[in-house]
């Protein structure tokens, strides 16, 4: 992975983890509602994953908003 592929990661984990928090949404939670391990969100909020489409989709359709905004 290069540098500037980590970085992205990294600012999408960051808007990740505060638009979850500005919904007062604990990972344990946003894990149940998005049937994603939370683990996986956690690796996903630190810029430790790669999250497929099909993820960010469940990602934005429980945070109620969209792929622009989560970029």
């Amino acid at each position: 992975m290069t540098e500037n592929e980590s970085e992205i990661l990294k600012n999408l984990g960051k808007k990740l983890r505060e638009l979850r928090q500005s919904k007062n949404i604990s990972q344990e939670k946003f894990a149940e509602i998005t049937e994603i391990d939370r683990t996986y969100i956690s690796g996903l909020e630190r810029g430790k994953r790669n999250p497929s489409y099909l993820i960010l989709k469940r990602i934005c359709d429980a945070l109620e908003t969209n792929l622009n905004n989560l970029f």
